[in-house]
């Protein structure tokens, strides 16, 4: 519903409402904002539904979905002298008399009686919003009428105005990386000094240096910590803090959905409520901010996903699942990639035989439910095979595949060189174009497959071998022509195979 704008108003003393910072301890950078609530106050100002009821006996063929709000077959005239009595607020529903089996809502708001087509489909509407009643759709439409009669100018600016560098979201998700990193920071000073002074007895300043980054990888998990030579200048796109991935930082857009907040909500963006009912604003499926429409439309790609809204970790996305829990790789594939080294390297036709379908699927639904906590020991899954099938699943349900469409189509175009160095120098541009996320779980898996590789002698996988078995799994082609995919096949697993056969002068960082 909307309304034009009517006769000016006198607008409350907390019509300008600035936006106001407070301090929770004392420190000007520790500062969370106030919300505004001079929409708040609109809402609880606007009329409030009034309901009519029809005093001259039940009307004929009147449907069973309306109450005594049904006038039946009246006329525009009769429902406005019906509605005037009532005052703003008052509504009734009629017969429409334009079209058969059509009926009308009409309400009285700022002494003017407004009408409107009514629907129902097993719920009452006029537009998008479905309602169960038609009070509450009166109701809802009681206050949207209000605010955008007395507030329309202070609407059209609430996005436009507000800075998203001090908005409740970006201050309440600072302090807690500021919490999380200090709590991180005391941990680290509670257990590694007991491990690293008794290596520091026998040890060498440069040996000392080593045993520190070991210990940083076995901490991440990863063997791709990249160790910055003392002339090169601080690499404007690293992702590396004091020697960890800091996945935070990493880019991901918002996922907002239209949703029903239940109780008084306010806007993560500018700080203002969110009016209404029912849809009253959109919500990130992945990190909970809650906007309304318009201000979401202004959020920037930095979604910080809480693992309470991610629910799965199959067919999820890579890079919501890793900032989810915090981790620079997916735990799918450091468990897996952990136990296949422990135990598996050297059993033939690895990730070539299929494991038990039965089993792969429990793994699944185990790590969907226990996360890191899932135990895929020898103890439990004896077969080898089921948990390389695993990790395959867990590449192919991605939704966004691990080697990207951007970055499909350069490493594909490098297929088509001739020269080596050709192909190298355009597969690297491909991987740049890839997500960070992407990026370090693509580099971790190939330098995992070149250690399969080295066993080759007695596990049979040579890195053309898994080519044929990875390719379909990490690359899909953006073309949908299924006649174009298919002749698109070798070079895909061309591309697998120098991933594989290159891999450090491909990955660089």
């Amino acid at each position: 519903m909307s309304v034009n704008k009517e006769r000016p108003v006198p607008r409350p003393r907390y019509y300008n409402m600035v936006y106001h910072r407070t301090s929770m301890s004392g420190e000007g950078e520790n500062q969370l904002p106030t919300w505004k609530t001079y929409l708040y106050q609109l809402q609880n100002e606007a009329p409030k539904p009034k309901k009519m009821a029809c005093t001259k006996g039940e009307p004929v063929n009147k449907p069973t979905y309306y109450g005594s709000e049904y006038h039946g077959q009246i006329s525009r005239e009769e429902a406005e002298d019906i509605l005037f009595q009532g005052g703003d607020g008052s509504y009734l529903v009629r017969k429409s008399d334009r079209a058969p089996n059509a009926f009308t809502l009409a309400i009285r708001f700022d002494s003017q009686t407004k009408n409107y087509k009514l629907y129902y489909d097993g719920l009452h509407y006029v537009g998008e919003k479905r309602f169960e009643t038609v009070e509450q759709l009166v109701a809802d439409g009681l206050i949207h009428f209000y605010i955008e009669s007395r507030a329309s100018d202070y609407i059209a600016s609430l996005s436009d105005e507000s800075n998203y560098a001090q908005s409740p979201y970006l201050a309440y998700s600072v302090k807690r990386k500021r919490l999380q990193k200090s709590r991180k920071n005391a941990n680290n000073r509670v257990n590694q000094p007991d491990v690293l002074a008794n290596a520091n007895l026998s040890l060498t300043p440069t040996s000392r240096n080593s045993v520190k980054e070991t210990k940083t990888k076995q901490i991440l998990g990863v063997k791709h910590v990249r160790k910055k030579p003392d002339d090169e200048e601080d690499d404007v796109d690293s992702f590396e803090v004091d020697g960890e991935i800091d996945v935070s930082i990493f880019e991901k857009p918002h996922v907002f959905k239209t949703h029903n907040f239940i109780g008084l909500h306010w806007c993560d963006f500018c700080a203002n409520f969110m009016w209404g009912l029912i849809a009253q604003g959109s919500k990130c499926q992945d990190c909970g901010f809650e906007a309304h429409k318009k201000c979401s439309e202004k959020v920037p790609n930095d979604c910080m996903p809480d693992i309470k809204f991610v629910k799965n970790i199959f067919g999820q996305d890579l890079t919501t699942v890793i900032k989810a829990r915090k981790s620079p790789l997916p735990i799918v594939v450091e468990k897996c990639v952990k136990e296949i080294e422990s135990r598996g390297l050297d059993a033939e036709g690895l990730y070539r035989v299929a494991g038990l379908h039965d089993e792969v699927e429990e793994i699944r639904m185990a790590f969907d439910k226990d996360g890191e906590c899932t135990i895929i020991s020898t103890a439990k899954y004896e077969d080898i095979n089921t948990i390389t099938s695993v990790l395959k699943l867990y590449f192919r349900l991605l939704p966004i595949p691990l080697i990207t469409f951007d970055a499909y189509r350069r490493i594909i175009e490098g297929m088509n060189r001739e020269e080596l160095k050709d192909k190298i120098l355009y597969v690297r541009e491909g991987l740049a174009k890839l997500p960070p996320a992407h990026y370090q779980t693509l580099k971790y898996l190939i330098n995992h497959l070149v250690r399969v590789t080295e066993q080759k002698s007695k596990n049979m996988m040579t890195s053309e071998n898994l080519a044929i078995v990875f390719a379909p799994t990490l690359m899909r082609s953006p073309d949908s022509d299924p006649m174009l995919s298919l002749m698109s096949v070798g070079a895909e697993q061309k591309s697998v195979e120098l991933l594989i056969s290159q891999n450090k002068e491909l990955f660089l960082k």
